[in-house]
């Protein structure tokens, strides 16, 4: 082997572990922001609330399968954050195990309660919504959604989650929000306990829907409700798509319209259906939210449940952000029209006080503060018109022999 060859051999290896070092160093701080990120955090669960203490640290795990190994790629699509899991005990003996989930945002929390929340559960008034079954309570408040599993009942175990509900964490800014399309979920025959939130096909596929997930695309930012309602004709299914736009709901109605016709059977044959589930089903758009509409129910009354569904615009001007570009710019704004306006008001005021101690000496000592004769210099041009009437001239110079 020639010695450049060796070289250029060595000179490879070094520029490879260079990349390679050069790699890891990049990874390392971003591994290294991301716990710092999570030891900041506040706490899900406190020491002790109602009565109840906490039985050594709680177990924290950012591993949605921790949370549920059956379901963790439904937990993944609602954007969990972290889980902390932790036994409460009290005098008498009671034990209480409680499971706290943090997501993102109040949506993910919302929509993981909706995903567990079964018909037969009771509701509760704790957080922002609540249901029990027997020992077990599932409730959600902000972007913590919580699992509280009683050794024994007693008559205040909701009181006491209430005041668990009040220490957990809540979200900053616009991630307490809930999506605003569920608004238009028609209250009338509703069926307790059915709505369903889902923000991907993981979760859309464990509810029978409809359509697919592929005709839903949720690539373009869709969000899904679902929910039953009784009907004079039997039990319907409604299920509403939100798109940004109303252009992009109108195009995917076609492809959903499109997706039905190729599902219909044919004569002589059956067709192969895209379609989530054979049952025929109704759809209309209404700005943009898709409207489904299916089930055993007739189709006056599954027409009547669609035309429940009507979105209408509105505008909000006081709905906060986290764009810290725009509050600085806002409180820049903010900070001229203050200014402007103080500095017209100084000027204002300058001038009244001006204007009135003028005309004061002026009415007080006259010609001796203001306006003294010594020191009024004043320019003027005398200038005067005379008329020169004219005179007769001579007969010879006027033209006219003289007599």
């Amino acid at each position: 082997m020639s010695f450049s060859r060796s070289v250029g051999i060595v000179l490879t290896l070094a520029s490879f572990a260079c990349m390679l070092g050069t790699t890891v160093a990049a990874d390392k701080p971003a591994a290294q922001a991301a716990a710092r990120a999570t030891e900041q955090a506040p706490a899900l669960l406190p020491q002790q609330f109602g009565g109840w203490q906490r039985q050594g640290s709680p177990l924290i795990s950012t591993d949605p399968a921790a949370a549920d190994p059956t379901n963790a790629a439904v937990l993944k699509e609602y954007r969990f954050s972290d889980l902390a899991s932790s036994t409460y005990t009290r005098d008498d003996g009671r034990t209480l195990k409680i499971r706290a989930a943090r997501f993102a945002d109040a949506s993910g929390a919302f929509g993981a309660y909706t995903f567990y929340l079964q018909p037969g559960m009771a509701k509760e008034q704790i957080g922002d919504q609540a249901a029990s079954a027997g020992q077990r309570v599932l409730f959600y408040r902000g972007h913590v959604l919580v699992d509280a599993q009683f050794s024994q009942e007693s008559a205040m175990s909701v009181a006491q989650l209430r005041e668990l509900a009040g220490a957990l964490p809540r979200p900053s800014g616009n991630s307490g929000n809930l999506p605003s399309f569920i608004e238009f979920m028609p209250h009338r025959d509703y069926i307790a306990n059915t709505q369903k939130y889902v923000m991907g096909p993981a979760a859309l596929s464990a509810q029978a829907p409809p359509i697919s997930a592929d005709l839903v695309d949720f690539n373009a930012s869709a969000e899904v409700s679902l929910a039953h309602y009784n009907t004079s004709s039997g039990e319907a299914t409604l299920m509403l798509i939100s798109y940004p736009t109303p252009q992009l709901a109108a195009e995917h109605l076609r492809r959903i319209d499109a997706a039905r016709q190729i599902a219909q059977p044919k004569p002589g044959g059956s067709g192969t259906s895209t379609v989530g589930s054979p049952a025929p089903f109704l759809d209309r758009r209404t700005g943009p939210i898709v409207a489904i509409a299916t089930g055993p129910a007739s189709d006056s009354d599954t027409k009547s449940l669609l035309g429940m569904v009507n979105w209408e615009a509105s505008v909000t001007w006081n709905t906060p952000t986290d764009n810290q570009q725009a509050r600085d710019l806002y409180k820049l704004i903010l900070n001229i029209v203050v200014l402007c306006g103080i500095l017209g008001g100084l000027a204002i005021v300058a001038g009244v006080a001006f204007g009135g101690i003028r005309i004061m000496m002026k009415r007080w000592y006259p010609d001796k503060v203001f306006d003294r004769p010594e020191q009024m210099e004043f320019i003027s041009l005398r200038l005067t018109e005379t008329v020169v009437k004219g005179v007769p001239r001579s007969g010879t110079e006027s033209g006219r022999p003289t007599p």
